[in-house]
């Protein structure tokens, strides 16, 4: 018998957490392991970077960084897809995929390490799951030693005072504009899991465990909530739908994207180019200040290059203009 995939991973970790989903859906056989001390020997055989997850194939290869991880497993396993058939959805999957990672990602790492209750929270927890057999005295150790380290990378983020009531702002009204949508729909693009809904609703769970964001989606996303625990084990429950029944509750989350992840996307990637310390954009009129991030470059190139064999279709641009989204993604 085959030797099942091994995931490397951690309950507090957005990205483990998309990959485990997606291991679920898919059906493919896998072996949760909880990334600590008892699993350390194990998964430095297969991790090039100090990152969680970490996939063990069962030909003994390593994989890291989820995106590229679901996509490989999909060519080795491509029922049930997690593709619309429709070339213009499963841009519009890939797109909301993307935003999760990135820009959801911002949401969640921002407030779990912003407030002291969300610090002292996330750290015991962290401490804990890396000494699942440790000392209360080991633990606490594990817990300031978190402490110290997480609290200092928010500027990865953008975590600042100044930015901190911008980012609950953002955070706020995702969840107002998913909520009508997920009230009506088990996934974002219908009765189905897609692309999108692994990216984004993972970072929103992460969220949710926390006491700052928990608190908020308990109160302002039920249906959120639902689907970011529906997500947990997602599963086929009919089909997907198609831009016309989307469009009501859809093209407004597609203006958020426009108005403020592809923009502050798109000015980091130039930041970079042109070597700058930090960069300034104006979100929604309200100025917006971090400093650049390689990955994000990375990734807004591999998005761009993802629609440019669609740029000719003209449903699909129409969506992305009504969206705001069509000049960034086939820049001048």
């Amino acid at each position: 018998m085959t030797a099942p995939y091994r995931i490397f991973g951690s309950e507090m970790s957005p990205y483990s957490v998309k990959v485990r989903s997606y291991f679920r859906f898919k059906g493919v056989p896998h072996e949760w392991v909880p990334r600590n001390a008892d699993s350390d020997e194990a998964y430095r055989r297969y991790a090039k970077l100090p990152i969680v997850p970490t996939v063990a194939t069962p030909d003994d290869e390593g994989l890291q960084d989820s995106t590229p991880i679901l996509e490989a497993v999909e060519g080795r396993f491509p029922e049930p897809s997690m593709h619309p058939d429709d070339p213009a959805l499963a841009f519009l999957s890939a797109l909301v995929e993307e935003f999760g990672d990135e820009w959801g990602n911002k949401l969640m790492f921002h407030h779990r390490w912003y407030a002291d209750v969300d610090q002292a929270a996330s750290a015991q927890t962290l401490a804990r799951l890396s000494l699942p057999h440790g000392t209360a005295e080991q633990v606490a150790e594990r817990t300031k030693m978190v402490h110290e380290r997480m609290t200092g990378r928010g500027h990865f983020v953008g975590s600042s005072d100044a930015n901190a009531p911008l980012i609950t702002a953002y955070y706020l009204e995702l969840l107002d504009l998913l909520e009508p949508h997920l009230a009506t729909r088990k996934y974002l693009f219908g009765a189905r899991p897609s692309f999108g809904d692994f990216g984004l609703s993972a970072q929103l769970y992460e969220c949710s465990v926390d006491p700052t964001c928990g608190g908020m989606i308990r109160a302002r996303g039920p249906a959120v909530l639902d689907w970011c625990h529906r997500m947990l084990e997602p599963r086929v429950d009919g089909t997907f739908e198609v831009w016309e029944s989307l469009k009501p509750t859809m093209a407004p989350l597609l203006t958020y994207v426009g108005r403020y992840f592809l923009p502050w996307s798109t000015a980091n990637a130039a930041a970079l180019m042109e070597g700058d310390p930090e960069f300034t954009i104006e979100l929604a009129g309200a100025p917006y200040t971090q400093p650049p991030q390689k990955y994000h470059a990375k990734s807004l190139a591999a998005l761009r290059a993802r629609y440019a064999p669609l740029a000719g279709n003209a449903a699909l641009a129409a969506i992305l203009r009504d969206g705001n989204c069509l000049p960034f993604l086939r820049p001048a």
